[in-house]
């Protein structure tokens, strides 16, 4: 089940990142719709892995 699960994440951001490519070249409109939603979400991470703060650095942040 899980494997079900990891392949389908794997096969939604492949296809995503497909759309954006596709949309950076001048794709059809609804390419432009799933690339916008893909980098959102991307972004949506990348703030998330962020909002730890300093967790696992050794030392001060002086």
């Amino acid at each position: 089940m899980m494997l079900l699960l990891l392949s389908v994440v794997v096969l939604l951001v492949v296809g995503g990142c497909a759309c954006v490519v596709w949309a950076a070249r001048g794709g059809p409109p609804w390419t432009r719709a799933v690339a916008r939603t893909t980098l959102a979400a991307g972004e949506l991470v990348r703030a998330s892995g962020r909002s730890g703060g300093n967790r696992g650095r050794g030392g001060d942040a002086d």
